[in-house]
């Protein structure tokens, strides 16, 4: 009888041992699933050093001063909760308020909100090197008046797009503080929207520090599996407005329309590749030509159609927007025979999406896009 008892305590001493030393790695796993959905932040503060490219000698007299910034920046650390996370090594996503003091009374100073996005190539307990892509809105206190500040070619307008890029390294002095050097370039401009506008590009060196809530963070999901619809085609139609200034003596803003249908197909985890065709409609160009065509000479039409392919860097809900154009149906040859877009797509839903797209022509802003959309 004792020495029944006695195995009998033995078994369940066994078994408790057992589920002790199994348990211990699920809670651990448990603990450290929950740890990495938390989203450690990075709090930074930037000093800034630049000059301004004089890209056009329309602007080669405000190329003279050594524009200087500040910035402060919170960034979230993507830990896995998401699939798209651990697809690009984890990026950080993070809202940079900035503001530049041009050294230059013409052009006054800026003051921008960018949310942005950080992917690292190189990451260790000590080390991060990581590029950089925002791209928000600006506010320029002196833009250019026929008036009172003619002499500011750069920009007309109060509001702009600013655009920026970034190769950063993080250097951790403890383990929560780093200090980070960077090469980036920053951007203002207003799409043409009103005229002039040849924009600003600034060349800038940034030094500042970082505060890390947890570093290194907790990850998970490093090989999150691909999507469903990778492989499959899809369509989509969408329409777009924007507005434009035909030139600095005519104060009018005129309605530009676009509709385009594509077809794509998701080719991998990060990328939707896509053709299409679309039409435009800028009735700038019909006020130009009623302004330099004789009196009973027939007008041509200012409608234009293209075909184009682009491709669609995914981030989630979230995609980075590059197209290739070129004009099929152009009777009024006001541009080059081919366009580029750049752009940021978000899906609302798995149908809808909006769109804000910069339509260029051989590297001059020609339209921003308000684009809205559906997938089929």
């Amino acid at each position: 009888m004792g020495a029944s008892l006695l195995a009998r305590l033995q078994v369940s001493g066994l078994c408790w041992m057992s589920l002790m030393l199994t348990a211990r790695p699920v809670a651990a796993q448990q603990a450290d699933s929950a740890a990495a959905r938390r989203s450690p932040l990075v709090l930074g503060a930037y000093g800034q050093a630049s000059f301004i490219i004089p890209h056009t000698n329309a602007i080669r007299h405000l190329a003279d001063s050594h524009p200087t910034g500040f910035e402060l920046n919170l960034q979230r650390q993507t830990t896995g909760a998401a699939p798209w996370h651990g697809w690009y090594k984890y990026p950080k996503a993070g809202l940079a308020l900035v503001y530049y003091d041009f050294h230059n009374p013409t052009l006054g100073s800026a003051f921008a909100i960018s949310p942005y996005l950080s992917k690292s190539f190189w990451r260790t307990t000590r080390h991060d090197v990581s590029f950089r892509v925002g791209a928000g809105l600006a506010y320029l206190t002196n833009p250019y008046s026929q008036q009172a500040n003619h002499k500011n070619t750069i920009n007309s307008s109060a509001i702009n797009a600013t655009l920026q890029m970034r190769l950063e390294y993080d250097y951790a002095l403890t383990p929560q503080l780093g200090l980070l050097v960077g090469l980036a370039l920053n951007h203002y401009s207003n799409g043409a929207t009103t005229r002039p506008n040849f924009g600003v590009n600034l060349p800038t060196v940034v030094l500042g520090l970082n505060y890390h809530q947890q570093r290194p963070a907790l990850t998970i999901n490093p090989n999150a599996p691909k999507p469903e619809d990778v492989g499959q085609n899809f369509y989509s139609l969408s329409t777009s407005i924007g507005f434009v200034q035909r030139n600095e003596s005519d104060l009018n803003k005129y309605l530009v329309n676009s509709v385009t249908a594509a077809i794509g197909r998701r080719v991998n985890r990060k990328s939707n590749l896509l053709a299409g065709v679309e039409g435009f409609y800028d009735r700038s160009l019909k006020a130009t030509l009623q302004d330099t065509t004789r009196a009973g000479v027939k007008q041509p039409d200012v409608k234009k159609a293209g075909v184009f392919v682009g491709h669609e860097l995914l981030f989630g809900r979230l995609a980075f927007v590059s197209h290739l154009g070129f004009y099929v149906y152009a009777p009024y040859k006001s541009n080059t025979p081919y366009y580029e877009r750049l752009g940021l797509k978000y899906h609302f839903t798995e149908q809808l999406f909006g769109a804000v797209d910069l339509k260029i022509h051989r590297g001059a802003a020609d339209v921003i896009e308000f684009k809205a959309g559906v997938k089929l």
